[in-house]
């Protein structure tokens, strides 16, 4: 028989999942680890035996896999494009900020333009500085899309497990 708490943390189980989606627009908030506080929710609220060694191992390797893909798309495209460590935390500095100013659309522009003036401050020249920035919105897209496959893969390790 269910009982109301159970159908409470479903709700929330399920409001985390649809949460962690939410961090792709707004990288303030920590995708993998709302996905991990309805994993858990689960865990120790409805069934502690029921989730499997594999799912908890898949689980651990998508979250190291996640940080990696968003960590390497950076580190590809703006190195790709020449950019310095000062552009690269100029990026990280914007998505924060971005995050707060005109949502969604602040964690695209913010970060644009403060590596376009930051790599334009180090003497590069404005064609320069241009493709770096735009390097750095490619690597910010990509690692996007690919931190919202592994989500979903994630999700769905956890779904499956439940099922069978």
């Amino acid at each position: 028989m269910i009982s109301i708490l159970d159908i409470v943390l479903w709700i929330l189980i399920i409001a985390c999942f649809v949460f962690s989606f939410v961090g792709l627009v707004y990288p303030i908030i920590p995708s993998v680890l709302v996905i991990w506080v309805g994993v858990m929710l689960y865990h120790f609220g409805i069934n502690s035996n029921e989730l499997s060694w594999i799912s908890w191992t898949m689980l651990a390797l998508l979250t190291i896999v996640l940080f990696l893909a968003d960590y390497l798309a950076n580190l590809h495209f703006v190195d790709k494009a020449g950019g310095s460590k000062w552009g690269m935390r100029a990026a990280t500095i914007g998505l924060i900020v971005g995050s707060f100013v005109i949502p969604p659309f602040g964690v695209i522009i913010v970060p644009f333009v403060l590596v376009l003036i930051v790599e334009m401050l180090q003497k590069k020249s404005f064609a320069e500085s241009t493709k770096v920035a735009f390097a750095t919105l490619i690597a910010f897209l990509s690692g996007t899309v690919a931190k919202g496959v592994i989500q979903l893969i994630m999700i769905g390790v956890f779904v499956f497990d439940l099922i069978l």
